[in-house]
């Protein structure tokens, strides 16, 4: 093979078709989804962890009280490239997110950089979030006097005696059970588990504003003032749901119009409950008191409230399990939409005969996140997540600045405003974020980076369907059938 066959290989791009066209009716995902539903996953992936574990575990180790302007300046990155993705999703509602736009805009090669990537990330962050969830699993068992062995409490070095996290892999087995369901009972128990997860939410802040300390509030910069950048790159974990949500655009009844709405709605209800509840989190207790696996939780306890500590335990169970649903959607949907463009094994891109969901994926995905979650902890988990999804955006903000000027024509149901400003600012911001990060997350993203390019090179490129349309011709393909 000559590099110049390679060079077209890499750079073409996926025509701007329907995937009705491209799949076979047997094989298509069923469309059930509305505006709220969509809403409600994205604010389901969005809002979990970051309230309920990361903001005390950052505030505690990372940032103190200033975690507030590690959510506001991790906020304001998302929100670029929030606008981006809308303005992808409108003209190219299809299943795989970051991995479909980076595909049709800026060639094979990103697009499968992207989707790789993603897989990886989207299974640490339904890991890292189960392991939320177990936290508050394990103090509400305390509460209630229950006691269980230390070894089925945590991962090797979390804690005395501690060799998995039996809860953490029990939740994740049991989200790809709800999602083999079908998109419908999703949708349905997103939308359920989101209202309960706001109202908490809201409860949290209206009682807990009558319990701020204003002198827990100093130093505000204990760490120093760099500390803030470092603690938005590990809580920008918690502020990108709606890119997974996204990921379910071909199960929209109207995936234009609705996506778009859908993807602004969530990021800014979550911000606005994000900033009330890290404000009341360092008011109500000061930093280094701070419980890391179960802050609010915790801090109800602390100041005699022990009642609403636990209804805050139950309500974060429930509501952390939406990000695990949110993102375990995500990843099944990547890897769907790969496998179906031939990237992957097609055996993969199967559906359900009757849910119409890609139940194989599901259970591998699940399984997978289930290892990751009993087996790593937590922080570990949640540096490993950033730097992909990262990545991501940092692809995104790119394709859609080069598609807006090289293909003006194609029709878009929303239009971000101040072009080019706002997907400069996303791509800045995400890098900037990424050189955050250490350099063990580096290495390990390196890694896994790697060996999806073996996997391209070896298997990948001549597997793609465009190789098998049109063999040897590189960009002319999009075009070609457009």
């Amino acid at each position: 093979m000559s590099l110049a066959e390679l060079r077209h290989q890499m750079l073409r791009r996926k025509p701007l078709v329907e995937v009705e066209d491209e799949t076979p009716t047997d094989e298509r995902l069923a469309k059930h989804l509305g505006v709220w539903q969509l809403t409600a996953i994205g604010v389901g992936g969005i809002i979990g962890a970051g309230i309920f574990t990361l903001a005390g575990s950052v505030a505690n180790k990372t940032t103190g009280p200033a975690v507030l302007l590690s959510f506001l300046v991790a906020g304001l990155a998302s929100a670029a490239a929030a606008l981006c993705y809308a303005e992808f999703a409108g003209m190219v509602p299809k299943a795989g997110s970051a991995y479909t736009y980076g595909y049709v805009s800026l060639g094979e090669f990103v697009g499968w950089f992207i989707g790789w990537d993603l897989l990886l990330e989207y299974i640490a962050v339904a890991a890292v979030v189960a392991i939320g969830v177990s936290g508050y699993f394990g103090f509400l068992l305390d509460q209630v006097g229950i006691t269980l062995p230390d070894w089925m409490l945590g991962a090797s070095g979390t804690g005395d005696g501690h060799v998995v996290d039996v809860f953490a892999m029990v939740f994740c087995l049991g989200t790809a059970w709800v999602l083999s369901r079908g998109i419908r009972s999703v949708g349905r128990f997103e939308t359920v588990a989101v209202g309960i997860k706001v109202a908490l939410v809201l409860l949290i802040i209206v009682l807990g504003v009558f319990q701020i300390d204003s002198s827990n509030y100093t130093p505000y910069f204990p760490y120093g003032t760099g500390a803030v950048m470092t603690g938005a790159a590990t809580v920008f974990f918690a502020v990108f749901g709606y890119d997974a949500m996204s990921t379910a655009a071909e199960e929209s009844v109207d995936g234009k119009k609705h996506l778009p709405k859908a993807i602004l709605y969530s990021l800014a209800i979550a911000m606005v409950l994000y900033v009330l509840a890290t404000l009341v989190l360092t008011g109500m207790q000061k930093y280094t008191e701070i419980d890391p696996e179960s802050g609010f939780s915790s801090a109800f306890e602390a100041v005699g409230m022990p009642g609403i500590a636990n209804i805050i335990a139950v309500g974060a169970i429930v509501g952390i399990i939406t990000v695990v649903l949110t993102f375990m959607l995500g990843v099944t949907r990547v890897w769907y939409s790969m496998s179906r463009d031939g990237l992957l094994p097609e055996w993969f891109a199967k559906t359900h005969p009757e849910r119409k969901v890609p139940t194989r994926v599901t259970w591998i995905v699940g399984i997978g996140s289930a290892i990751l979650a009993g087996l790593l902890p937590i922080n570990l988990v949640a540096e490993l997540t950033n730097i992909g999804i990262l990545s991501a955006f940092v692809v995104v903000c790119v394709a859609v600045l080069v598609f807006r000027y090289t293909r003006p024509e194609v029709p878009r149901t929303f239009r971000l405003p101040f072009m080019p400003v706002v997907p400069i600012v996303g791509v800045v911001f995400s890098v900037w974020l990424i050189l955050s990060l250490p350099w063990e997350t580096w290495a390990r993203f390196g890694t896994w980076l790697v060996v999806g390019l073996v996997i391209y090179l070896g298997y990948s490129r001549t597997h793609s369907k465009l190789q098998q349309t049109a063999p040897g011709t590189p960009d002319a393909v999009g075009s070609a059938r457009e």
